[in-house]
């Protein structure tokens, strides 16, 4: 089995956050930026790369979250994502070929639809959060129901 190692990068404006609006066919739906770890590239190298690149922003003083995994049997592959955030930032924003970047409040994130396994990164981000635990199970059972 392969494994594949990626970041994603949470960036905070006050109540609003960065995330992007894929349009994958693979993978398409809300989710954080970020990307693949490249060769002889540290994890921290790699996020302020992928975030110059699908944001054009230069981050600075990233704080690791954790890492979340997930398996895909018919490519034999495993993906470890390394998670950060960071509320320091700077340049203007654009979107990527990946998809369009949105700042949005908590209470917007349901507006959108999700990618797959967004819903345990949030939680991921906001562990204990009594405001976002509500929309992530509304959004689980809408998409359950779409299935």
């Amino acid at each position: 089995m392969k494994t594949i190692l990626t970041n994603m990068c949470l960036l905070a404006d006050g109540d609003r956050y960065l995330v992007q609006n894929r349009v994958s066919a693979k993978w398409p739906g809300l989710t954080l930026p970020g990307g693949h770890i490249e060769e002889n590239e540290t994890v921290l190298e790699s996020v302020q790369r992928e975030m110059k690149e699908e944001t054009n922003l230069n981050v600075r003083n990233l704080e690791a979250v954790g890492f979340y995994e997930w398996f895909n049997p018919s490519l034999d592959t495993r993906e470890i994502a390394f998670l950060y955030r960071s509320s320091a930032f700077e340049g203007t924003l654009q979107s990527s070929k990946e998809g369009s970047m949105l700042w949005l409040t908590k209470e917007e994130f349901h507006q959108y639809p999700w990618s797959l396994d967004f819903d345990h990164i949030l939680t991921m981000f906001f562990p204990c959060d009594d405001e976002i635990k509500p929309k992530i199970l509304t959004k689980k059972m809408e998409n359950h129901h779409e299935t």
